[in-house]
């Protein structure tokens, strides 16, 4: 089965969607969530560089069309903190 690939929205990385971090803005009552739910999607890759500059230039609010509540980069940068060091500062390919 082929795999599908996304974009990150900071970097513009391509790399199979596993490799990301994924952000929804539900349907139905558009609120944002991480990871589940049907609606307009953002990918991320899980970097500290792509986070800041998705927090700095409102990268998520843009992708998403919506306002980003703080709790979701509260979330992303605590994820971030319990990354393995190995995959922090790396591309998603490598």
């Amino acid at each position: 089965m082929k795999p599908n690939y996304r974009r990150c929205i900071s970097c513009r990385q391509v790399a199979p969607k596993e490799s990301f971090w994924r952000i929804v803005r539900v349907y139905t009552s558009a609120e944002v969530q991480l990871d589940r739910g049907m609606g307009r999607s953002a990918y991320l890759c899980p970097q500290v560089s792509c986070l800041q500059a998705a927090c700095r230039k409102n990268r998520l609010g843009r992708a998403l069309k919506a306002k980003i509540p703080e709790h979701i980069y509260q979330s992303l940068w605590a994820r971030l903190a319990n990354e393995p060091r190995s995959k922090i500062g790396k591309s998603p390919n490598s």
